[in-house]
């Protein structure tokens, strides 16, 4: 496996990828030119990307995590946010992320070490102009999660 910090130049072209785990273009550009975008290969062939930002003096935010829809399940995206935690380990103290209220994700999260920090009440009717739904499941508020460097 290979995993690579894409160039500032070449971040728009993963975009169609990123929208899959954050419907909005509007949104991905709020974070995406403030963060690193990271991708995983696997054999030359890109398994999974996240977003990472620095929110303040050694808290960093998981923006973004997606894996290619035919790779899911295949624990890429744990092993990029392991390589993430890794990576910051020495200047940071915390990495969030931020979900909606969709059992399996927080599920997936706490199972990569993650615990529950906080909530961002209405998050996704506030800042989407669409409704928002995963797994069936209307998008309300926003589940920050924690994980200790």
């Amino acid at each position: 496996m290979n995993i690579i910090k894409v160039l500032e130049a070449n971040k728009t072209n993963y975009m169609d990828l990123l929208l899959i785990a954050d419907e909005s273009v509007d949104m991905i550009e709020k974070y995406l030119y403030r963060g690193d975008l990271f991708a995983l290969y696997e054999d030359t062939i890109l398994r999974s990307l996240c977003v990472v930002t620095k929110e303040e003096t050694g808290e960093y935010e998981l923006k973004n995590l997606v894996t290619v829809p035919e790779y899911e399940g295949n624990g890429y995206a744990k092993i990029l946010i392991d390589y993430v935690a890794t990576n910051f380990l020495e200047s940071g103290k915390r990495l969030l992320v931020g979900t909606g209220d969709c059992p399996w994700i927080l599920r997936f999260y706490e199972n990569c070490g993650f615990t529950r920090s906080h909530v961002v009440p209405n998050f996704f009717i506030d800042n989407y102009d669409h409704i928002m739904y995963d797994d069936g499941i209307q998008l309300i508020d926003m589940i920050y999660l924690k994980r200790e460097l």
